[in-house]
């Protein structure tokens, strides 16, 4: 089993650039899921937007970003990132969502995403929003 916690930052159109610039920071690996990648386009304009996108270094750094949509509020400095908890055992995930969960406000359930075998995200009794995954292989083709 294995677990990282990730800072997770959210940007409005910016997220690829971001997540280009932490690249030629901290070296490592650059992947990207647009929108139209994933099939989930709400507005056209934002389809090549970064629905997923995750740099992570050979140094064990890892920075994960994406796109608020348009029909969903944002206001940086509000909700700067989230901290994303991904793993590849879903008992393990789904033990730490239901303690997270106690207090918390569920913004999406866990359950199975199109992108994962079990995804969620919630804002704990804290004011912080967590995002637990369980760990897919993403096959663009």
């Amino acid at each position: 089993m294995s677990v990282n916690v990730t800072p997770h930052l959210n940007f409005r159109g910016q997220a690829r650039a971001a997540l280009e610039f932490y690249q030629t920071v901290f070296g490592g690996s650059l992947a990207t899921i647009t929108y139209a990648d994933a099939h989930n386009v709400t507005a056209p304009d934002e389809a090549d937007q970064i629905m997923w996108g995750q740099v992570e270094s050979d140094a064990g750094v890892r920075i994960m970003a994406y796109d608020v949509p348009g029909h969903t509020a944002y206001e940086p400095g509000i909700i700067p990132l989230f901290v994303s908890v991904r793993g590849t055992d879903a008992d393990e995930i789904t033990a730490y969502w239901n303690k997270l969960a106690d207090g918390a406000t569920v913004l999406a359930p866990l359950a199975p995403a199109q992108w994962a075998p079990l995804y969620g995200m919630l804002t704990d009794r804290f004011g912080v929003t967590w995002v637990l995954d369980v760990q897919a292989e993403w096959d663009a083709a």
